[in-house]
């Protein structure tokens, strides 16, 4: 089940809004979560409307534990540059292999 927060943040995205902390605050009481607070100059979303970006919120969610995993798991730009350098040199692909075996690792 995806999160109230990302269910929110696209409907603001399909309303061409984005997200501001100053204009919406989100709340849980114990008995769940729930907007606290909505000062955008569109309606504020139904419990329906939020309820049709469940799908869409957990493929959003999905992606983002992708791309985490994925930020997490590239050597760092420097080290990165630091193959390329030594691809060209040495006429090998570690940089590309490294890359791949990444990508390969965390699929979208």
């Amino acid at each position: 089940m995806s999160q109230l927060y990302t269910k929110v943040k696209l409907y603001l995205e399909a309303n061409s809004k984005t997200w501001d902390d100053t204009k919406v605050s989100l709340q849980n009481d114990g008995a769940g979560d729930y907007i606290k607070s909505w000062s955008y100059d569109i309606a504020k979303p139904t419990d329906e409307q939020i309820a049709s970006y469940e799908n869409s919120g957990n493929t959003e969610e999905a992606l983002q534990v992708v791309l985490n995993n994925r930020r997490n798991d590239y050597p760092s730009i420097q080290e990165q540059l630091d193959m390329q350098y030594w691809d060209k040199v040495n006429n090998t692909t570690n940089w590309e292999d490294a890359i791949a075996k990444v990508k390969e690792d965390n699929p979208k």
